[in-house]
């Protein structure tokens, strides 16, 4: 191989590869996900914002990309309008893909959105680098250009504010739902808005700033969504949700969602050292008294240990014990930390969102 391109971490470690994407110079958070497919829908979620994506599957790209690009409606299987990731680096690219919906190729989406990616990295053993050392920052640069990292190429403090949609979208259930839920997007998934509308329950997204403590625009609950970036770093949202726990409405949180629900409640939050990013990630409801195979892609942990009198830990990762869920005794209000609509199982944990109905249909 011809290397054209490197990796190189802040520790000084290089792992020189091939450019397959769009050739520019990045710098960033470097993340692993041990996924083995789903590659479109991790490139497009939108909790990826800032950061350098290795999978450690090592054949990326067999199945092209979907056509549905052109970013109208909320076209399946894509999470978001863009390729969110800052960069891609995968132990070996496919460009001869084959799939009956694939319309054009992994790199050809790559350079379309002005991502750069490298082939040709030893994955397994960044990983193995990353598990042992904790999350690095790195960077995706030409062979010939000095082994040193820059500023990042995102500011990470403001990465909420540029994931979430700006002004107010309305969407109606195909039934006309009797139900209105209030979506505040901090980088939301499309398809928490397609799970909440195929329980015919109408949607009102906000963006991640708007007051709906002060104006909740008519809605029966707020759904808290996915988002990247530290959860202490929009404190404003916090503030907002505390002050809509005093109408006693229910309240969802998801990922994000969930750390700010219980940030909001009194509990603490803490950043993991590598994260969970993959969609086999075990967890076990406490409740039920089951495990659940679920998505997850997030860096940071609510303590268990400062969840707040009134509320208690509903899951709990099988692999580390870290927090996955809670909920309240008496108020309708739960998150959890995985991702209900993303169906890895094929429908594991997506019957959380016939709870949330329930629960909205009961006020």
């Amino acid at each position: 191989m011809q290397y054209d391109f490197k990796l190189v971490l802040e520790d000084g470690s290089v792992y020189p590869g091939r450019s397959f994407g769009h050739k520019t110079t990045v710098t960033g958070e470097v993340v692993f996900n041990t996924g083995m497919t789903g590659y479109v829908e991790t490139l497009s979620d939108p909790s990826y914002k800032g950061q350098i994506l290795v999978p450690t599957y090592p054949l990326i790209g067999n199945y092209g990309v979907p056509g549905e690009l052109l970013h109208t409606g909320l076209p399946h299987p894509f999470e978001s309008t863009d390729i969110q990731i800052l960069g891609l680096a995968v132990h070996r690219y496919e460009p001869h893909f084959s799939h009956h919906a694939a319309e054009t190729s992994l790199q050809q989406w790559l350079e379309h959105c002005n991502i750069p990616a490298i082939s040709g990295i030893d994955t397994r053993g960044l990983t193995r680098k990353l598990r042992e050392h904790g999350t690095m920052r790195g960077s995706i640069c030409p062979i010939d250009t000095p082994d040193t990292l820059g500023d990042d190429s995102i500011a990470m403090k403001d990465v909420v504010s540029q994931v979430s949609r700006p002004g107010i979208d309305r969407f109606t259930a195909g039934d006309g739902g009797d139900k209105t839920v209030l979506l505040v997007d901090c980088g939301a998934k499309h398809n928490i808005l397609r799970s909440l509308l195929n329980r015919n329950i109408n949607v009102i997204r906000v963006p991640w700033d708007y007051d709906f403590a002060a104006d909740d625009l008519g809605a029966d609950a707020i759904f808290l969504s996915n988002g990247p970036g530290d959860p202490t770093a929009v404190a404003p949202l916090i503030e907002h949700i505390r002050g809509f726990m005093n109408t006693g409405k229910p309240i969802f949180g998801i990922c994000l969602g969930h750390q700010l629900l219980a940030l909001a409640a009194g509990a603490q939050t803490y950043k993991l050292p590598y994260g969970h990013r993959s969609q086999n990630q075990p967890v076990y409801d406490l409740f039920r008294r089951r495990s659940y195979i679920t998505s997850q892609n997030h860096g940071y942990a609510v303590d268990s240990k400062s969840i707040p009198e009134g509320f208690e830990e509903w899951f709990v990762n099988v692999s580390d014990g870290t927090c996955e869920g809670i909920r309240h005794y008496r108020m309708p209000w739960m998150s959890v930390q995985f991702h209900p609509e993303a169906y890895p199982g094929p429908v594991d944990s997506g019957e959380l969102f016939d709870e949330f109905a329930r629960l909205l249909y009961r006020q």
